[in-house]
């Protein structure tokens, strides 16, 4: 049975057995806390053991940023991040193969 989630001002809807592709922290974070996995586009799987340090590096980043601290953005996507995010699919897809 689907849930429902929001987390940064997104909502999304996912399946507990299955992953969420999301570079949206916190949602990644509340998908997580209801059971939930989450991959990001750079083929990263958010953990337990990771939301966690992601969001308060999220949260710095964004202090620093009210206050007027220019501190730019991911750099953009490659080839290699494809890559990256391709394997850690496949890894996923087949560790949960049902």
């Amino acid at each position: 049975m689907p849930l429902q989630v929001s987390g940064g001002g997104q909502k999304a809807r996912f399946d507990p057995g299955g992953v969420t592709i999301t570079a949206d922290i916190p949602l990644a974070a509340e998908v997580i806390e209801k059971g939930g996995q989450a991959l990001n586009p750079r083929g990263e799987l958010y953990t337990r053991d990771n939301i966690r340090e992601r969001l308060s590096m999220r949260d710095f980043m964004d202090t620093l940023r009210s206050s007027g601290v220019e501190t730019g953005g991911p750099a953009a996507m490659g080839p290699r991040d494809r890559q990256a995010f391709g394997n850690a699919l496949d890894r996923w897809l087949a560790q949960n193969a049902k």
